[in-house]
């Protein structure tokens, strides 16, 4: 057969105070092509180029090829026999959804596969069971920004409008980041004085991204309840934000568990770039900048975006 291809973006998640319930896709895309060979292979074979080459596992350990087999299990087929070359742009460990990324493109071509028998909203539930939470999973899934808030076993999902011309400065550290570590420096209880900063930080970034006030977000994309304490494990974090902040961008947060620090622009791009970069490098971080728009699209059958 003719091979699926499938292409699943970057996500970032929190946005600064939407801890566990705010997920952003960006443009930048992992591509996912599966092959279903006429014969002489009796078992899934892997390939990894990209990120993560040499490093992810080539058989069915792999992350993409578990989240396919769980939905031929919940269609209640047996998967066939796969080839599945994986073309990653998405950085490891950084939080910006590389998990994420693999479930939705590893769901979206079983589906197909499968004949379509689940709807989007099916598909996210089956990836955040995968994933273990559903932030990143549902922008990587639906695409755009999304609330997401689940109810027991139940998921609801609410798209955001995200302002036209805001573009994503991406300051992406050679140390990786965890997910397990990131939540492990984390307190078991916080204060309501901090409960009560971060509900009302959420509310003014929902609200200000879907009325198209950006000024909003200075503000907006403070926290106190990751960030400070996520800090420890990455010290140089807050003088990489406030060097975002000089430059002039709308705001700035750790992406995700980190490290990848994410500035929200419109305009001076460049100019945010460039005083993150020196401020990583004052501290001595190596790093690489990315600069992408937020996508509306989220993992697809389709070729690539331009």
């Amino acid at each position: 057969m003719n091979p699926v291809t499938v292409y699943a973006p970057a996500t970032t998640a929190n946005l600064g105070p939407g801890f566990d319930c705010l997920g952003m896709a960006l443009d930048l895309w992992n591509r996912l092509d599966v092959t279903i060979p006429a014969s002489g292979q009796a078992s899934a074979v892997v390939e990894v180029s990209g990120e993560g080459e040499g490093e992810l596992p080539a058989d069915d350990t792999n992350l993409v090829y578990r989240a396919m087999r769980f939905l031929f299990d919940e269609a209640g087929l047996d998967p066939p026999p796969l080839h599945l070359r994986c073309e990653n742009r998405i950085p490891l460990s950084r939080g910006l959804g590389s998990s994420a990324a693999a479930i939705a493109g590893g769901l979206v071509a079983a589906n197909h596969l499968s004949g379509g028998p689940f709807n989007p909203n099916e598909l996210l539930e089956m990836a955040a069971t995968i994933e273990g939470h559903p932030d990143n999973v549902a922008a990587a899934v639906l695409g755009g920004l999304r609330l997401v808030v689940g109810d027991g076993p139940q998921l609801y999902t609410v798209p955001i409008d995200v302002p036209e011309d805001i573009q994503a400065v991406l300051l992406v550290p050679d140390v990786r980041i965890s997910t397990e570590d990131a939540r492990r420096v984390l307190p078991d209880r916080v204060t309501v004085a901090d409960a009560v900063y971060n509900m009302g930080r959420v509310g003014l970034l929902v609200a200000g991204m879907a009325t198209n006030h950006p000024e909003y977000l200075s503000v907006a994309t403070e926290d106190r309840l990751h960030q400070p304490h996520r800090q420890a494990i990455f010290p140089p974090m807050k003088l990489i934000f406030r060097a975002a902040r000089d430059a002039g961008a709308l705001g700035v947060f750790l992406s995700g568990s980190g490290s990848t620090i994410m500035a929200l622009t419109l305009g001076r791009e460049m100019t945010v770039a460039y005083e993150m970069f020196e401020a990583a490098r004052i501290t001595g971080v190596e790093c690489k900048l990315l600069v992408v728009s937020p996508t509306p699209k989220g993992a697809h059958l389709e070729a690539r975006p331009e």
